[in-house]
């Protein structure tokens, strides 16, 4: 049902009672859509995600948003959602994807007190894989344009800016080790330690990502395929570090342990090489790791951004500030160097899936959405 508000003539689109709609600029809004849906649990992407193509389009309710999804953001821990690692208790189908960003094209009456038709939202929720999703409008971004470089911004950038905000206890001087430096999250935390005056080293797997760390200030890159980090952390900082951001796990965990400064923090972020396996861990030397961390009066943290998210919209706001005043790189990744070529549309969400977990993409991979022909908006 089309209701138009009497003050200021503004278009609402009430959805209370609908069944089939127009937006108020009259494009088509279908009664059909595809979307990704985890329908076995495995962390292997493939086996555990199907398409489907006739799924209802949902219908926002009084306080929601219907986006339409432009560009979507791919995670490492989208394979740890699809293997029911966070949630046991749901069982399959269930949609997937964490981050999106696109433009309002119905909402229910509440939600038309802060957001109208047309603008262009972020947000944060499951079920971003798809050509529509319902946001609640409490927990929508508005955003200046519906541009990928925002949406490296939702999940990653405040990942790094709040656990190194809170964890890291950053000052000038300070020496960070940031693993998997040149990734969707790894990018940020190198950047948010040079603003805060730090020496930043960064773990990569090419030539291509160590030029791009240092492009955003990285002091000194390793790429590891033709440099043994351990070596270089024992002959080039005899001292240790004083703290490090660790997204891979495995080898690279134990690395960083003993790579410790004396009062030294450790931030673990993720385990990115385990994920596939069916434990969603690699192995680590844990038993000589409490007289590790006593020996050097060390911490280890661990940080999850769902335990965060009272420090959520403070970030954002901050990092949108800094890129805004060009501080801030927002490298994405859409897939151009890809084998299969740009990733565009649902179905290349696998092939950007397995491009992340071979190590190839710098910045944040991003998958984009056609945007329909016919659609005005």
């Amino acid at each position: 049902m089309l209701r138009l508000a009497t003050a200021g003539a503004r278009a609402i689109v009430d959805m209370s009672y609908a069944r089939h709609f127009l937006d108020f600029q009259g494009s088509a809004i279908p009664r059909t859509m595809q979307k990704l849906v985890v329908t076995r649990l495995s962390p292997n992407f493939h086996e555990a995600v199907t398409l489907r193509r006739d799924c209802p389009v949902p219908l926002p309710g009084d306080g929601d948003l219907l986006v339409r999804n432009r560009f979507v953001g791919i995670n490492a821990s989208d394979i740890n959602y699809s293997a029911g690692r966070y949630d046991p208790s749901v069982k399959p189908p269930f949609d997937i994807g964490f981050e999106g960003i696109g433009e309002v094209v119905a909402l229910g009456l509440s939600a038309s007190a802060k957001y109208t038709v047309g603008q262009a939202v972020a947000y944060v929720t499951p079920g971003s894989f798809a050509e529509y999703t319902v946001v609640p409008a409490s927990i929508a971004i508005p955003m200046p344009s519906v541009k990928p470089e925002y949406l490296t911004l939702l999940v990653s950038g405040t990942t790094a800016y709040i656990s190194l905000k809170e964890l890291g206890e950053l000052s000038e001087g300070k020496k960070v080790l940031v693993t998997a430096a040149a990734g969707g999250t790894g990018q940020f935390a190198v950047q948010l330690s040079k603003l805060a005056k730090c020496h930043v080293v960064g773990t990569c797997s090419s030539d291509e990502k160590s030029a791009f760390l240092k492009s955003v200030g990285c002091d000194r890159p390793i790429n590891y395929r033709t440099e043994p980090v351990e070596t270089v952390l024992k002959q080039e900082y005899p001292e240790g570090v004083d703290v490090v951001y660790e997204s891979v796990g495995g080898a690279m965990f134990d690395l960083a342990v003993d790579a410790l400064a004396t009062k030294g923090r450790l931030i673990v972020i993720g385990f990115i090489s385990g994920y596939q396996s069916p434990t969603g861990l690699s192995p680590v030397k844990a038993g000589a790791l409490p007289a590790k961390l006593l020996k050097k009066s060390a911490s280890l943290r661990g940080f999850f951004l769902n335990h965060y998210f009272d420090k959520y919209q403070a970030a954002m706001e901050h990092l949108l500030q800094l890129y805004t005043r060009g501080d801030l790189v927002c490298e994405v990744d859409l897939g151009h160097l890809a084998p299969e070529g740009r990733f565009i549309g649902l179905e290349s969400i696998f092939q950007a899936v397995d491009y992340m977990y071979s190590g190839k993409n710098i910045g944040k991979l991003v998958v984009e959405l056609p945007h329909p022909v016919s659609s005005k908006l």
